[in-house]
């Protein structure tokens, strides 16, 4: 099938992942290098968390998960190993969803506010943030990324698989 075989909606649909693929990748190369050009404050945003007590585990993660967003926005923006680099970013957003939930939970328990008014800089690179809002955005970049991953389509990639 050539190219003006497709319907309209098969070009919409690769149109939309290519949008999905820039939105998604940009986000990681900009919040992962938001992150790696601060690493001290990052660590400090990472140890809030309390989900790892050792200090060489800690400073591993500040000095190498920024970067390794980042190499991860850079592939799917570029359209190499699309699938695996979605599926990759699903397996970091959702941890990291539930651990800002969680932290969100505690700061609303102990404060008694309303949830959806809890405030704190995350570690995400974009200062403090709503919570509710942090995890709808973040909900959106998780179907984006299983979106792509399952999309059977391989045009506008340079490649699909590695």
């Amino acid at each position: 099938m050539t190219d003006r075989d497709a319907s309209p909606s098969s070009h919409f649909a690769d149109l939309a992942a290519v949008a999905a693929r820039l939105i998604l990748g940009g986000l990681f190369v900009y919040m992962g290098l938001a992150k790696a050009l601060h690493p001290v404050e990052f660590l400090k945003l990472v140890r809030q968390y309390d989900l790892v007590q050792n200090h060489v585990v800690l400073n591993a993660i500040a000095a190498m998960l920024p970067w390794f967003e980042v190499v991860c926005g850079v592939l799917l923006i570029s359209g190499i190993a699309v699938r695996g680099t979605a599926l990759t970013m699903f397996a970091m957003l959702v941890p990291f969803t539930l651990a800002v939930a969680n932290r969100a939970w505690h700061i609303h328990a102990l404060q008694s506010i309303p949830l959806c008014a809890v405030k704190f800089d995350c570690g995400c690179g974009a200062g403090e943030v709503l919570i509710c809002r942090k995890i709808l955005e973040n909900s959106v970049l998780m179907l984006f990324a299983i979106w792509l991953a399952v999309k059977p389509s391989h045009r506008f990639c340079t490649r699909f698989h590695l």
